[in-house]
């Protein structure tokens, strides 16, 4: 009977900064690579569980943005894609540079 009470109590996930932290913790961990292979391949298991559980929490997060950011015309609730671009990448996304007109497009003479 002691082993499904145990059973029944699942370790609650930690929450989205908890769950970033241990992997932040694990990446420098792994990046010294000072702990043996096993070692290594356990932290690293360790590691992609916690990033699942920080990409549901953020799918969930985008999930409840898109249903709670739009109306239509009439005033009705609506979602739209919810722009998953880092605001970082957009920055970096620099417009193309505009193409110089020759003077024969231009129109324009040097004389």
């Amino acid at each position: 009977m002691a082993k499904r009470a145990a059973k029944s109590k699942a370790p609650e996930a930690p929450s989205f900064e908890e769950a970033l932290e241990k992997l932040q913790e694990i990446v420098g961990e792994l990046e010294e690579g000072s702990g043996g292979l096993e070692h290594s391949m356990q932290r690293f298991e360790e590691g992609i569980g916690l990033l699942r559980t920080c990409y549901e929490t953020l799918e969930r997060a985008e999930q409840k943005i898109e249903l709670l950011t739009a109306v239509d015309e009439d005033g009705n609730l609506k979602t739209e894609p919810f722009d998953a671009t880092a605001t970082v990448r957009k920055k970096q996304k620099k417009p193309a540079p505009k193409k110089q007109a020759t003077d024969e497009e231009s129109g324009e003479s040097l004389f």
